[in-house]
């Protein structure tokens, strides 16, 4: 063990997430046994701990500090995984477009200028003033 691991901690992945995943791969007429569950879970995290020592690997080749996804990419195809990289590349190209939207949001909430507090206080205003409109809307269409 290098100085800087530290003793390794049970480490594991959500069993309903990947129970999840399982569900939508298999056919429906198929089934999976708990040890089934189990052992796929020990390979994927065996995999990830591979993949990561290798993109690690080729990091430090680099002399950076942070992993990039160009890291991670190489390293699929350093460990012959290469068939899978033009689906990794659209996974990654989805989750970049997804996240653009996503940071577009964030960003329109903090160049607001505006307090958390405040923006809440607008909302139940706006939401008050709707309320009002539609309870004279009623009102007028009663009397009609």
């Amino acid at each position: 063990m290098s100085e800087n691991q530290q003793p390794q901690e049970e480490l594991s992945l959500p069993k309903a997430t990947v129970q999840k995943i399982i569900s939508e791969v298999l056919p429906s007429e198929f089934s999976f046994t708990k040890d089934a569950r189990e052992a796929l879970i020990e390979c994927c995290i065996e995999f990830l701990m591979i993949l990561s020592t290798e993109s690690n690997d080729i990091a430090d080749k680099e002399l950076k500090k942070t992993i990039s996804t160009d890291h991670v990419l190489k390293a699929v195809t350093e460990l012959g995984f290469v068939d899978y990289i033009p689906v990794l590349e659209k996974c990654l190209s989805e989750f970049k477009e997804s996240n653009k939207f996503k940071e577009r949001k964030n960003s329109k909430f903090q160049n607001s200028g505006l307090s958390e507090e405040e923006l809440l206080r607008q909302q139940e205003e706006l939401f008050r003033a709707s309320r009002n409109r539609l309870q004279q809307q009623n009102v007028k269409d009663e009397s009609e």
